[in-house]
């Protein structure tokens, strides 16, 4: 292959980390006078390429009944124009091409009749793979992993954001960096340096692995302090929504909280944490969160990468799954929503399951068909309003239940725990007498919990107070409430709040 005239070093590219981030629009080229792969810079954007997607489906692998839907919705996010598909269905990948020789010929002669610039895998491929398929179609080819970081990296705004995505493109690319840069064959001579000396390549990966280690110590430095901020909202009950992408999540957000998220109809067009007051009908403030969506086979680079992001989501007392019932693989979607939950550790939460554009066109049957699987799902559409009262109801009472709404009698002269009320339950109404107070509030369980097990003098009018566990240390100041096995309740209690999706 002939020679690339590169850079001579990778610094250049490495530094450079907001101008590396920065996608330049490639105008359409006559046919006949676009460059050959080998003259083909790989850091240019995806912006008006022609493309051809192409997919190897397995026997255990999901199957729509387009194959190329999602594919083809994050090409065109990408930017480029889709001229044609190619599929094959084997029992396992060839370990040199991906796909069988017949249909790399066949791709091939697509490429050639469409002028194509680009080959797009729904699959992800392994380094010597991409580069025996470059070689031969002498063509650029992007696995399904790049061209999500390439889409991200387009829709990159915020610093965090910036930083999030050059740490998964550069560890994405560190295995990959003899087929980027040709030149990093060459070897480092000059004078001291005599002999075989220190190949280009050894280089440019050193100071890819530095920048790496930087990147991920100022992520570090931001996700402490994400901690601190979402951890200084502690007096308020938070609220994140989560879902697939482009499930409406932004749209619904600007329809509760009047925030102006920009909202578009197409793929990870969020991707920086938004939090904002909602107004919770028959509750009162709690904080809302929309951060960036999920996606089937979503890159692990990423999710590690964006853990700063997903802070508010860790540390959300509740999580709306936002889900498009006008989608035909919407059952699909949720599972895959759960599974990325699952893999960053808050599949725990109390979970409501939120079944969004219900008015579009067939979607009637498919909320029927989630909510037999998910019976306590909420059908709404955020741009319309429709259902809205009945979901702000319905996450009201999912907050109630985590809640005990509380008598408490208490000496006129107990001001400590008068102070602690203030600051851990919401006082409703509070009577003087002439040896002591009632303070009607409401606060939650676990707390209600420990004033019980202190001896105040309390009345449970709504919810329920976990049981202190038997023989605990009565000088410790944290209350140790019953494992969830067990079923005691106080006078008064409720059930516990189910995870409802």
């Amino acid at each position: 292959m002939p020679e690339v005239n590169f850079p001579n070093d990778l610094s250049w590219q490495l530094c450079a980390s907001n101008e590396s981030l920065k996608h330049n629009a490639v105008l359409p080229k006559p046919l006949g006078e676009r460059k050959p792969l080998h003259t083909h810079d790989r850091s240019e954007s995806l912006a008006s390429e022609r493309s051809i997607l192409a997919r190897l489906i397995l026997p255990n692998d999901f199957e729509s009944d387009d194959p190329f839907d999602e594919l083809h919705g994050l090409a065109t996010t990408a930017g480029t124009e889709v001229m044609g598909t190619v599929i094959q269905r084997r029992e396992h990948p060839d370990q040199t091409t991906y796909l069988g020789k017949g249909k790399v010929q066949e791709l091939k002669s697509l490429i050639e009749m469409q002028d194509a610039d680009v080959v797009l895998f729904d699959n992800d491929l392994n380094p010597a793979q991409t580069r025996n398929l470059e070689k031969a179609l002498n063509i650029k080819v992007l696995d399904r992993s790049e061209l999500i970081l390439d889409i991200f990296a387009s829709n990159a705004q915020t610093h965090e954001a910036r930083l999030a995505v050059e740490l998964a493109q550069l560890e994405y690319s560190l295995p990959r960096l003899k087929r980027m840069w040709t030149h990093l064959s060459r070897q480092t001579m000059g004078v001291g340096m005599r002999g075989p000396g220190e190949k280009q390549l050894e280089v440019d990966r050193r100071l890819a692995e530095k920048r790496v280690h930087d990147l991920k110590l100022e992520l570090a430095k931001v996700e402490r302090r994400k901690e601190r901020e979402v951890a200084s909202r502690r007096g308020m009950y938070s609220v994140s929504l989560a879902g697939y992408t482009n499930a409406g999540k932004s749209t619904l957000m600007n329809a509760l909280t009047d925030a102006g998220v920009v909202a578009k109809d197409k793929l990870f067009a969020t991707l920086d944490t938004r939090t904002r007051k909602w107004m919770l009908p028959g509750w009162g403030p709690v904080l809302l969160s929309d951060t960036v969506g999920f996606i089937r086979d979503l890159p692990h680079r990423l999710i590690a990468s964006f853990r700063a992001t997903l802070e508010e989501t860790r540390q959300a007392d509740m999580l709306l799954h936002v889900a498009d019932a006008s989608n035909p693989n919407v059952l699909h979607q949720i599972s895959s929503v759960y599974k990325v939950l699952q893999e960053i550790g808050i599949d725990e939460k109390d979970t409501l399951l939120v079944l969004n554009k219900v008015d579009c066109e067939g979607a009637a049957e498919r909320v029927e068909m989630v909510k037999s699987r998910y019976p306590n799902a909420i059908a709404i559409s955020a741009k319309s309003g429709l259902g809205l009262t009945q979901f702000s109801v319905a996450v009201s009472d999912a907050l109630t239940k985590h809640f005990a709404e509380l008598e408490i009698r208490l000496p006129l002269d107990d001001g400590k725990t008068m102070a602690w009320l203030a600051h851990h339950a919401e006082i409703i109404s509070k009577q003087y007498n002439d040896d002591h107070a009632l303070v009607h509030c409401r606060m939650p369980s676990s707390a209600a919990g420990k004033l019980a097990s202190q001896g105040i003098d309390l009345r449970v009018i709504a919810g329920k107070l976990p049981i202190a566990a038997e023989n605990r240390d009565p000088d410790r100041a944290t209350f140790m409430p019953v494992p969830p096995a067990s079923n005691e309740t106080v006078d008064g209690a409720a059930g516990d709040v189910e995870e409802v999706a």
